[in-house]
């Protein structure tokens, strides 16, 4: 039977085992995991493999103070960017075991370069990602009015940025007015990603409830650093997809992140950004002038135009008028003669008429004079065979009673006193005797 060991034993035979086996340092690839600096300065984290979401290995890490910040500084000069959680780095390792704290990697050194090369690896990536799925100028599509007026901005309240873009908006010389709404939203860190994203779905709401035209995206101040959110594709995608047109102003001179690529207009500081917004109210203000200038001398021109039109019509007018007047009065003069001529016919035709009419009229004068003269002792002569008196003088008489003609009283009775009248005489009578014929 084999000799029992201690545990402190076996962790020593260990330690040996791999000092004696092993090479003095490795250079490993993986990314990192819980990363967190004591205040020391010593920094602690795991470097892991993983596939997908499974982490299929991972070992624990120490870089001492001195070792650390040697390597954080050059990594940062070179990269830009911090080391930090979920960066896949190339990192040069000694493997030691601790009989109390196990197996550990003692970090040397981290080739920046590899991390450089990775980034722009999986930036890569995401923008050929975003290529095959048609989003890459998808936000360059949307159309936006040249004067913007009402806006949603994605940044730090805090931000020295956010206040220089503000600044420049409310101070232009010009006095031109954009309303702004601020939407909150952390610009760095490892919640940056969906602090970027809600604030973007915060801003489709505001574009219905205010009227959003575009939607700024700014980030100032600071070191240029942590500006990794900004290549994660899951923000680009979102930036994409976004019904408003989005402008950046992230703040950066070094290469466009994967969110500048997708955005509808890149610009490099938020006081840029400003300017682009400002620089559509001054080209709309000079167009407008441009264009009241045209108009002005348009109308001059067509005024003239119209003047000149005016005064030839006026002169044909004029013309027109008077050969007309001269037409008419030809024409009036013409008439007036065949007036005169056919009046003086007439008046001879008309003359020999009533002269005719005049003799017919004496003739039929003394005609008609003739003949009612017949007519009158005619009737002179009936008038006068009619008078009572000369009926009389031929024998006749005439009897009343009481002033009636006796012919005409209905009821004659025996004893009335009638009155006889004859040419020479009145008689009175008593009625006697009545008999009917």
């Amino acid at each position: 039977m084999q000799q029992a060991l201690s545990i402190q034993e076996l962790g020593e035979l260990i330690k040996s085992t791999l000092e004696n086996q092993l090479d003095p340092t490795y250079w490993v690839i993986g990314e990192i995991a819980d990363f967190r600096q004591a205040p020391q300065g010593h920094a602690y984290f795991e470097l892991a493999e993983k596939q997908g979401n499974q982490v299929l290995a991972k070992i624990r890490c120490n870089c001492w103070q001195f070792t650390y910040r040697t390597i954080a500084s050059r990594f940062e000069s070179l990269t830009g960017t911090g080391i930090k959680n979920g960066m896949k780095v190339l990192a040069q390792v000694q493997i030691t075991f601790h009989p109390v704290y196990g197996l550990s990697l003692i970090v040397k050194d981290i080739d920046a370069s590899f991390s450089l090369g990775e980034r722009a690896r999986i930036r890569q990536e995401t923008i050929d990602r975003l290529t095959k799925e048609g989003l890459l100028r998808l936000n360059a599509s949307r159309i936006f009015p040249q004067v913007i007026q009402k806006i949603g901005i994605i940044s730090s309240p805090t931000a020295a940025g956010y206040g220089d873009f503000i600044n420049q908006l409310e101070h232009n010389p010009q006095g031109y007015k954009i309303y702004h709404t601020l939407i909150p939203s952390m610009m760095q860190g490892n919640e940056a990603v969906s602090s970027l994203i809600n604030a973007l779905d915060k801003a489709e709401e505001l574009k219905e409830r205010l009227g959003l035209e575009a939607v700024i995206i700014i980030r100032g101040g600071g070191a240029q650093l942590d500006l990794d959110c900004f290549d994660d594709y899951r923000l680009a995608a979102k930036i994409a997809n976004s019904s408003l047109p989005v402008f950046t102003g992230i703040g950066h001179e070094r290469d466009e992140t994967v969110a500048d690529l997708v955005a509808h207009t890149k610009l490099k500081t938020p006081t840029a950004v400003a300017e682009f917004l400002l620089s559509g109210f001054r080209i709309f203000e000079e167009n407008l002038g441009i264009a009241l200038t045209r108009l002005d001398r348009l109308t001059r021109q067509n005024i003239k135009l119209a003047d000149n039109l005016l005064h030839q019509q006026n002169l044909r007018l004029k013309t027109a008028v008077q050969n007309r007047l001269t037409l008419e009065k030809e024409r009036l003069n013409a008439r007036k003669d065949r007036i005169k001529a056919n009046l003086s016919t007439n008046l001879n035709t008309q003359s020999y008429r009533l002269e005719q009419l005049h003799q017919a009229l004496k003739k039929a004068a003394s005609q008609q004079v003739l003949s009612n003269g017949q007519k009158l002792e005619h009737l002179e002569k009936s008038l006068k065979s009619l008078d009572p008196k000369a009926i009389l003088e031929r024998g006749y008489t005439r009897t009343e009673l009481d002033g009636i003609p006796i012919h005409l009283v209905k009821d004659l009775e025996k004893g009335q006193e009638i009155l006889t009248v004859s040419n020479q005489k009145k008689i009175k009578s008593t009625i006697t005797d009545i008999k009917e014929l």
